[in-house]
């Protein structure tokens, strides 16, 4: 590892940040306290711009480096998720029922020791413009920030961001050119039939059938319609109907995801779902309501700029942990909102555990900060004078 020693220093603090957020984990949109947190350590640092309230909680920050050269924007995420911890640390969740079960603790953290060590440090061509970005878990947090004219106030050349991995090996730095993780629709189907009493089922048009039928019939559409060479996945996640055990619920609610890599099969999908609704609805004599709407794009990593953030991670952890990955992932980030406006790339980063995300009992490695956030910063320096 070839870690600079002002944030080898500075480890036990990226320590202590991380636990703390950790700690106080928000909802997106909610991330008062961490945006309050990021806000005023970038203050301490002595950063040169900050503005926040961007997409609502958002924070952006600008670097200034000692020579003229180009603007590198680094994203990090704030959010947590609603999931009620189970791991018993010290540090563990003081928010019922919310969690950074997904390392976003981790990302804002290691973006601010990299803003630590570049206002610190100054040696680098250009400016280093660091977003904080709200509500990634399916909100649309980076929407908003472009909404908000986030590259019309801070324009950038190239953009990165990166998220932890306890899948990869511990310090191994991957990322995979071209599409690299999937587009993501969520879809909310409401059932209006007709309730009645549980002994006579014959008067009424049971919404509860009516869901379970559709639910089966919903997860057909991948396998006989579209062709295996593209991947795509439907699955219904949600089953909401009844309250009583003697009554024939009137109402029922499916919901789910599609997650995709080719726009025209989402789209088939898509039109395949509203006509199975409509031919539910005829055939059982309900009202059928489908909304599906898109929360991600693909997530799209620059060619060249792959081989530029692989042989940044070069110079970090080593040409044995830095890779070119080949397999595409179903799950979606909403950092491919930002790579849509501009060029940029997206990497993982090993860490030890063998607790998957979006787990009660996730456990995150604090001995990567000091990885995450010298390559943050690596980006900068290799980058600002290209």
């Amino acid at each position: 590892m070839n870690i600079p020693d002002p944030i080898a220093a500075y480890a036990d603090d990226l320590t202590a940040i991380r636990r703390d957020l950790h700690a106080h984990p928000e909802l997106g949109f909610e991330e008062v306290r961490t945006s309050g947190v990021v806000a005023d350590k970038l203050r301490e640092y002595g950063v040169d711009e900050i503005e926040t309230g961007i997409g609502k909680t958002g924070v952006v920050a600008v670097i200034k480096g000692n020579r003229p050269g180009r603007r590198i924007g680094l994203r990090a995420d704030m959010d947590a998720l609603p999931i009620h911890e189970q791991t018993n640390l010290p540090y563990a969740s003081k928010n019922a029922g919310v969690m950074h079960a997904c390392g976003h603790d981790s990302h804002t953290t290691m973006l601010l020791g990299a803003a630590k060590y570049l206002a610190e440090t100054r040696d680098f061509a250009g400016e280093a413009v660091l977003i904080f970005q709200p509500a990634e878990e399916g909100l649309g947090g980076a929407r908003a920030m472009l909404a908000d004219g986030l590259f019309d106030k801070f324009p950038v050349d190239e953009v990165y961001g990166m998220h932890n991995s306890p899948f990869d090996e511990p310090g191994q730095i991957g990322v995979k050119p071209g599409a690299a993780m999937a587009g993501a629709n969520f879809f909310d189907i409401k059932i209006t039939g007709k309730g009645g009493h549980a002994a006579r089922p014959e008067g009424t048009v049971d919404a509860l059938v009516v869901a379970a039928g559709l639910a089966r019939e919903l997860h057909t559409i991948v396998s006989r319609n579209v062709p295996p060479s593209k991947p795509i996945v439907l699955s219904v996640t949600q089953i909401h109907a009844g309250a009583a055990y003697n009554v024939i619920p009137e109402d029922a609610m499916l919901a789910g995801t599609i997650r995709y890599f080719d726009d025209d099969a989402a789209a088939l999908v898509s039109q395949r779902m509203k006509e199975i609704c409509e031919g539910y609805a005829i055939t059982h004599g309900a009202v059928i309501e489908c909304d599906i709407r898109n929360v991600f794009d693909v997530l799209r990593n620059d060619n060249d700029l792959t081989a530029e953030m692989i042989a940044a991670a070069k110079s970090v952890v080593g040409d044995e942990n830095a890779r070119k990955k080949t397999d595409a992932v179903m799950g979606s980030e909403d950092f491919a909102d930002m790579l849509a406006v501009v060029p940029g790339a997206y990497c993982t980063l090993g860490h030890a555990g063998d607790v998957p995300l979006h787990n009660p009992a996730f456990v995150l490695d604090d001995d990567m900060l000091p990885i995450g956030a010298t390559m943050m910063a690596r980006m900068v320096e290799m980058r600002g004078a290209a």
